[in-house]
């Protein structure tokens, strides 16, 4: 800190945190050195301000036919300005214009789900997440583009036969489904045998 000079006894402490609680010592110094710190003062806590630092690693995808998952790294508590934290977040289909608007009113939220039938498997989606508080809005993060969720495979491997190798094992093979924009990739096969 500054040091103030000696004829001096008020001092205004500048660049603290909002909606945090502090205490403060004075350490008188001359040209000899430092002396004792004084007792701490009571716990003064700022006042609450509009929160300043938007959620990061917005990602997401996955879930199920249908829906939208959006995850985002909490916003620490020394950084959430104020009472009444929540997050904000902002979703639209890639190429549209309006955005549709969901309030996660939990601190400890890192995860939202959109429901709509409307969304088709695999969608890209413009989404942002910001935050709030009893304040007001704060900032919201870069877009990130997220995908909605896949659809299961609609039509089954062609292409199936079968090799006796041995006495024990049988070899199968198919032709592999070829990926589909709607609905996704896959991920593996099951091989039943009776």
């Amino acid at each position: 800190p500054e040091v103030i000079n000696g004829r001096t006894h008020k001092a205004t402490v500048v660049d603290l945190s909002p909606w945090v609680e502090y205490e403060f010592r004075v350490v008188a110094s001359n040209g000899v050195g430092i002396g004792e710190p004084s007792r701490p003062s009571a716990l003064l806590k700022t006042k609450a301000a509009v929160p300043a630092v938007a959620p990061t690693n917005i990602g997401g995808g996955g879930g199920s036919r249908s829906e939208l998952v959006i995850t985002w790294e909490p916003v620490s508590e020394e950084l959430q300005n104020g009472e009444g934290f929540g997050y904000i977040v902002m979703l639209r289909p890639l190429g549209s214009t309006t955005w549709t608007k969901a309030v996660v009113a939990s601190v400890e939220s890192s995860k939202y789900v959109y429901r709509n039938e409307s969304i088709t498997p695999l969608s890209p989606f413009e989404v942002k997440v910001g935050v709030y508080n009893n304040e007001g809005e704060g900032t919201l993060s870069s877009i990130s583009i997220i995908y909605s969720g896949e659809d299961e495979p609609q039509m089954a491997p062609a292409g199936a036969s079968a090799l006796s190798v041995s006495a024990a094992v049988v070899e199968v093979s198919w032709l592999p489904i070829p990926w589909n924009r709607h609905t996704g990739r896959v991920l593996g096969y099951e091989v039943r045998g009776w």
